[in-house]
C-alpha cells in the first residue's frame, strides 16, 4: 500500500503547475514546456478543442433557432452576463451563466467569465497596445498606488517576443506614449476614418487617430503557419471561435503548441480550492483541486506554481490558501491581498453623422474595428482636475437600407432595391481608474459555491475621478466631432456597473516594498517566491490600454525567470 501511495504521488507530481488556461495561462504552458518542463495545466471548466468545439462558427443567421437572439427566458435568467455585447445565441456556450458560479455583490459588479479551455481568449476584443513609461511611471509621478518595480525597458523585448508568435497587425505610428511593436500589416482605416485622422492631426497637438492594433493574422508569417493558423478572413464572427485561427487565442495557438511537446498535461473540470504551503519547507508544494464533476479533492505537486486564473479568481485562490504561516491568505504579509482592485471605465460613448464622402462605401469588414485614439490627457504634464486619462475608439460606417413600403410588386421592388445610408461615426471611452484600498474583494464568511469554496465578495465602485474623466471625454470628443463637421452628435452615459469592461485588475499587485505589495519585479510572491502571478491580478495600475498583450509579455518574462531560478536551485 505504501508503494501504491508513492506511485500515486509520483503520478501527480510535475515540474510546474499552471492554474488557468486562458490568455496568460496558455502562455505559461507554452513557455514551460518549450523549456523542457513537465507541466500540469488546471482548467476549472470543460475542454474546448480548436475547431472541433466551435459548434456555431460556420452557421448562417437562418440556421440559428432564434436568428441569433437568445430567448427571453434565457436573457431574464442571466441579467448579469446578458449585458455583455457578445452574449448571444452564437456564443452563449462560452460564457458562465449567472446561476452556475455565484458570487456576492457588496456593490454592483458585472463579473463576466468564460470557464473552459482558453477561457476568455475565445471572446476577447483582440485589441493590443503596448504600455510605455508614461504608464509604468504613472503611480510614482502622479502620487497614487505604489511604484511599479519595472519599466518599459524591462518588458519591451518580451512584448516583441509574444507579438511575433501571437501575430499583431498594426502600423508603426511613432507615438511615444504608444510604443510601436512587431507588426503584421495593419487593417486600413476607411475613407471617413482617414478624414477624421487627418483632421485631428492638422488641428490638434499630440492627438492621433490610428488604425487599431489587433491580434489578427492580416498576413501570416511561417511561425503562424506552423501553429496551424491561417490568414484572418475578416468574417468578424470571432466570438464563435475561429476555425482558421485567424485571431490569437489559447485554443488555436499556445495550448496546442504546449500539448504537442508531449510535456503538457491539461486537466479540465478542475476547480482549484487552494495552494498548499509547507510551513517546514517554507514554500508552496502543490495545489488542492476539487473535481468539478465528482466533487472529489485531489492534490498535485510541483516546484513552481503559476496563478493565471484571471484577476478575481486568482485573488480568490490566494485568499483561500490559508496556513499557519499565512492565516490571511498566501503571501499576504502586507495585508494588501484583494485590495486596490481597479478596472476600465467604458461608461460613455457617442455617435454622430457625416454628410461627406457620399461617393464612397466600405468593402468587407474590419476585424480591428476601425480607429484608435491613444491617451492625450495628462501625458506630458498634469492639465486637468482629474488624474490620468483615457483612450478612445473611433469608427465610421454606413449600411444598406431596404424599404418595406407598398404591397405586391411595389413591395418586392422596394425590398430588392439597395440604398446606402449616410455615414455614421461612433466613439467610446476607455478610462484608467485609480486603484484604491476601498475597492476590494474578499471571501464571504457564510456563502459557498457548489464545490464548497467560499464565494467571492466584490466591493468595487466608480469615484469622483472617474466622473470628471468621463465629463472631459464627452467635452473633448464632442468638440473634435464638431470641428470635423460631424452633425447630430448624440452622447450616451450608461452608468453601467464596473466589470462590464471585462478588464478587472489588481488585488495581488506588484511593488518594490513587501510591506505595501504582494509581488516582486519578477511577479513572485514576496513571501513565497515559488508562486508567481502574471494575470490581471498582478497589475499595480491599469493605464488605459487593453491589457491582454501586457499579460502575455509578463508571463513569458516570468517563466523565463522561474526556469532560471529552478536551474540555479533557488526554488
Amino acid at each position: 500500500m505504501a508503494n501504491l501511495n508513492i506511485d500515486s504521488i509520483k503520478e501527480r507530481t510535475f515540474d510546474a503547475i499552471v492554474i488557468g488556461s486562458g490568455m496568460s495561462g496558455g502562455w505559461a504552458a507554452k513557455e514551460f514546456t518549450g523549456k523542457g518542463l513537465k507541466t500540469l495545466v488546471l482548467e476549472r471548466g470543460r475542454d474546448v478543442k480548436h475547431i472541433k468545439d466551435y459548434p456555431t462558427t460556420n452557421l448562417y443567421p437562418w440556421e440559428f433557432p432564434h436568428h441569433g437572439v437568445l430567448p427571453d427566458a434565457v436573457q431574464k435568467a442571466n441579467p448579469i452576463v446578458n449585458r455583455c455585447y457578445a452574449f448571444g445565441e452564437d456564443a452563449a456556450h462560452f460564457f458562465v451563466k449567472d446561476a452556475e458560479h455565484p458570487y456576492v455583490q457588496e456593490k454592483p459588479f458585472d463579473w463576466i467569465r468564460g470557464y473552459q479551455t482558453g477561457g476568455k481568449s475565445l471572446l476577447w476584443a483582440r485589441q493590443t497596445q503596448r504600455w510605455s513609461d508614461f504608464d509604468f511611471e504613472g503611480p510614482a509621478r502622479d502620487g497614487f498606488a505604489v511604484d511599479w518595480p519595472i519599466r518599459y525597458k524591462d518588458i519591451a523585448p518580451w512584448y516583441s517576443y509574444v507579438e511575433k508568435f501571437a501575430g499583431i497587425s498594426g502600423n508603426r505610428d511613432g507615438i511615444p506614449e504608444l510604443p510601436d511593436g512587431e507588426f503584421l500589416p495593419a487593417f486600413p482605416l476607411n475613407v471617413v476614418e482617414q478624414y477624421f485622422s487627418q483632421h485631428v492631426k492638422k488641428n490638434y497637438k499630440n492627438r492621433h487617430v490610428i488604425s487599431a492594433r489587433c491580434a489578427h493574422l492580416s498576413k501570416p508569417n511561417p511561425v503562424h503557419i506552423e501553429q496551424g493558423r491561417a490568414q484572418c478572413q475578416e468574417r468578424t464572427l470571432c466570438q464563435r471561435g475561429c476555425p482558421f485561427g485567424g485571431y490569437f487565442s489559447s485554443n488555436s495557438s499556445t495550448i496546442p503548441w504546449a500539448l504537442k511537446s508531449g510535456l503538457c498535461t491539461l486537466r479540465p473540470h478542475s476547480v482549484v480550492e487552494s495552494i498548499i504551503y509547507d510551513d517546514k519547507k517554507g514554500k508552496a508544494t502543490g495545489v488542492r483541486v476539487i473535481d468539478a464533476n465528482t466533487k472529489q479533492a485531489i492534490e498535485y505537486f510541483a516546484d513552481v506554481i503559476f496563478v493565471n486564473a484571471a484577476a478575481l479568481n486568482s485573488n480568490l485562490i490566494l485568499l483561500n490558501s490559508k496556513s499557519n504561516r499565512f492565516p490571511d491568505g498566501l503571501g499576504n504579509d502586507s495585508g494588501t491581498l484583494g485590495k486596490y482592485v481597479a478596472f476600465h471605465n467604458y461608461s460613455a460613448h457617442m455617435s454622430a453623422e457625416y454628410n461627406g464622402a457620399k461617393e464612397w462605401t466600405t468593402d468587407g469588414r474590419n476585424p480591428a474595428g476601425g480607429g484608435y485614439i491613444p491617451r492625450f490627457r495628462n501625458v506630458y504634464k498634469q492639465e486637468t482636475d482629474f488624474l490620468r486619462g483615457y483612450a478612445c475608439g473611433f469608427s465610421a460606417y454606413r449600411w444598406e437600407q431596404h424599404s418595406s413600403d407598398g404591397i405586391g410588386d411595389e413591395l418586392k421592388k422596394n425590398l430588392v432595391k439597395k440604398d446606402l445610408s449616410g455615414w455614421h461615426v461612433g466613439s467610446h471611452m476607455m478610462g484608467e481608474t485609480i486603484p484604491k484600498e476601498s475597492n476590494y474583494v474578499t471571501l464571504d464568511k457564510d456563502k459557498k459555491d457548489p464545490w464548497g469554496i467560499p464565494q467571492l465578495k466584490i466591493s468595487v465602485d466608480y469615484d469622483d475621478n472617474d466622473e470628471k474623466m468621463k465629463k472631459d471625454y464627452i467635452e473633448q470628443m464632442k468638440e473634435m466631432f464638431t470641428s470635423a463637421g460631424f452633425t447630430n452628435i448624440q452622447v450616451f452615459s450608461d452608468h453601467r456597473a464596473p466589470g462590464l469592461d471585462i478588464h478587472e485588475m489588481g488585488g495581488v499587485r506588484m511593488g518594490n516594498d513587501p510591506k505595501t505589495s504582494m509581488l516582486d519585479k519578477w511577479h513572485r510572491l514576496h513571501a513565497c517566491p515559488n508562486v508567481y502571478v502574471t494575470d490581471g491580478a498582478s497589475m499595480t495600475s491599469t493605464s488605459c490600454q487593453n491589457p491582454s498583450l501586457t499579460y502575455m509579455a509578463f508571463t513569458a518574462r516570468a517563466v523565463d525567470h522561474a526556469v532560471g531560478e529552478l536551474k540555479k536551485g533557488n526554488v
